[in-house]
């Protein structure tokens, strides 16, 4: 149980009988049984609770699972891009991102520090 042996248990039950007396041990003892019957039942409430919590947990990740296998097709089904299927249009493929970097502005950056210049001019001194 908790590492007490038969000897350890008699001397506490000697120790507990002179501290308390024959008229008291027996109180003290019903109301302590009581006490861990207590214990043992909000104990068992709370392992029962954990245990739904768990249960309840796991069933929507399985729905959530089973709901994203059903939304995402299979590699093989997908359509070419404009193709129209069951659901419809297949949507159209996003816009390249350009191939040259924007303009710089003639204007010169707020820190003080001196502009860079446009792609194509020779640095300026």
């Amino acid at each position: 149980m908790f590492g007490i042996g038969m000897p350890e248990l008699l001397v506490i039950l000697v120790v507990a009988l002179i501290v308390l007396g024959p008229k008291r041990l027996p109180e003290v003892a019903k109301a302590l049984g009581k006490g861990l019957a207590e214990f043992r039942k909000a104990t068992a409430d709370l392992t029962d609770e954990l245990r739904n919590a768990q249960t309840t947990i796991e069933r929507e990740a399985r729905e959530a699972e089973r709901l994203a296998r059903q939304s995402v097709p299979p590699v093989g089904a997908r359509s070419a891009p404009g193709a129209v299927t069951a659901a419809g249009p297949a949507p159209a493929p996003a816009p390249a991102a350009p191939a040259e970097p924007p303009a710089h502005s003639a204007a010169p950056p707020a820190s003080g520090a001196p502009a860079a210049p446009p792609p194509g001019e020779p640095p300026r001194e």
